[in-house]
């Protein structure tokens, strides 16, 4: 992680992907599956991870709402959304904050990293750019 996420991050406590995002990592994500099968894997995955916990689930929105603790005590809420594009084209964004006013010195960054770390090994094979 570089200096400048880190610098950002001493004022800024929340972190979400685009599609015009200027950081390629922080690019929204494409897989060319159906948004029903997307959301199966999807939500199993995210249920896998260590240290996150899924507070709340709505199929229907496409949307999956998950908390962790950081070393330090705080608590980031992430939110997971599952939209469709297409009929067998599904795309993932991620929004997540930190609870409190100080910054998250790129708490934030690296939590949707590796989630988005996580989906990619799970769908590899499903993964497109754009």
């Amino acid at each position: 992680m570089s200096l400048k996420r880190v610098l950002v991050g001493i004022v800024r406590s929340q972190e979400g992907t685009s599609d015009r995002a200027k950081d390629p990592k922080m690019k929204t994500r494409y897989y060319n599956l159906s948004k029903d099968k997307a959301w199966e894997e999807i939500s199993s995955t995210l249920k896998k991870i260590p240290g996150y916990k899924v507070l709340h689930e709505v199929s229907s929105v496409g949307e999956i709402t998950l908390e962790k603790r950081t070393s330090f005590g705080r608590t980031v809420d992430i939110t997971v959304s599952v939209l469709s594009v297409g009929p067998v084209r599904s795309a993932v964004d991620m929004y997540s904050a930190s609870r409190g006013s100080m910054g998250d010195l790129g708490a934030n960054y690296r939590i949707i990293l590796n989630l988005f770390s996580a989906l990619d090994k799970k769908l590899a094979k499903y993964k497109t750019n754009q």
